[in-house]
């Protein structure tokens, strides 16, 4: 994961210039303090933006919470609120180098590969991450989340 000021000297380097995009760079600094609000914003409600996006999945699938359902006992539970909190994480450290790619390479993808690696079916999974995005995307810009959630 590079920022963007290290992808533009890595770039540079890479064929021996010297950094020649300063507007992108200054853009970046730009928004630098909307990108730490955004941040804070998330990271001060990750753990309601995970329950809630949680309960939101379970109560759509209510086999979620039977036995023998990926979030029964509550060892499973506690590890499908982890997986939320990460996920979360990733999102600050994509806001922060102003590259999303990051939530793909180290965080989606790899989830992904465990769940299906342990038989836990995806669409839950996505789900949550739909209820999780749309309180993000509220939480950003200051606005209720209800009609994003359905999104």
């Amino acid at each position: 994961m590079l920022d963007a000021f290290s992808r533009a000297v890595v770039q540079a380097d890479a064929s021996t210039s010297v950094v020649s995009d300063l507007s992108e760079l200054k853009a970046y600094i730009a928004e630098g303090n909307r990108r730490l609000d955004a941040v804070n914003a998330i990271a001060s409600n990750a753990s309601c933006m995970v329950s809630d996006a949680v309960a939101g999945m379970i109560c759509e699938n209510q086999g979620l919470i039977q036995a023998g359902g990926n979030c029964y006992p509550n060892r499973r539970m506690a590890a499908c609120l982890r997986d939320g909190e990460i996920i979360l994480r990733y999102v600050t450290y994509a806001l922060l180098a102003g590259d999303a790619s990051v939530l793909d390479d180290r965080c989606l993808n790899g989830l992904k590969e465990t769940y299906a690696a342990l038989g836990v079916p995806t669409t839950s999974t996505v789900r949550a991450v739909q209820i999780m995005k749309a309180q993000a995307a509220a939480h950003i810009k200051d606005e209720p989340s209800e009609a994003r959630a359905g999104a």
